[in-house]
């Protein structure tokens, strides 16, 4: 195995647990929800904030760094009986389409999400900009796994599976 492999993989497993970790703090974040509102008739709205913030999180963290192309939910009946010619046609062509609408996008996410700025979470005081950037990191996360996909796909790598 490659040292630049090993690498990866090491990344792969910390991205993992980086994600078991906001899973977690969403878990407790809903018990102490749970817990001041029914038994202490006490609701809060800190642990709520937090559980949304996790979850959109760790949404967008695991798509971009945890979750494998091969993972992806997808409606792959004519790519499953496609030929190998055409699925690399069909691979490369989907790649070249996410990669035009998330390199077309990218600008203006990057605007809104710095204008954002301004405003501040209800409960919690965190700054929109710096909730939403994991939606800047998941986009280019997008961009790089599909200009990989891409660069594979013409130099005859089967990057998606199905044969």
């Amino acid at each position: 195995m490659t040292k630049i492999g090993r690498i990866g993989r090491w990344l792969h497993r910390r991205a993992e647990n980086l994600l078991a970790l906001m899973v977690a703090v969403m878990f407790v974040a809903f018990l102490v929800q749970v817990g001041f509102r029914y038994l202490l008739n006490m609701p809060v709205g800190g642990p709520s904030e937090l559980t949304v913030v996790m979850w959109l999180w760790l949404v967008l963290w695991g798509a971009a760094f945890v979750l494998r192309e091969d993972e992806e939910i997808r409606f792959d009946v004519l790519f499953g009986i496609a030929s190998r010619r055409v699925r690399r046609v069909m691979t490369l062509a989907s790649a070249v389409a996410l990669l035009a609408l998330y390199g077309t996008a990218l600008p203006a996410a990057w605007d809104y999400v710095t204008f954002m700025k301004i405003e501040k979470t209800s409960y919690l005081d965190i700054r929109f900009d710096h909730l939403f950037s994991i939606y800047i990191v998941f986009s280019v996360a997008v961009i790089l796994r599909y200009l990989w996909i891409a660069v594979g796909t013409l130099r005859g790598r089967d990057t998606r599976g199905g044969g």
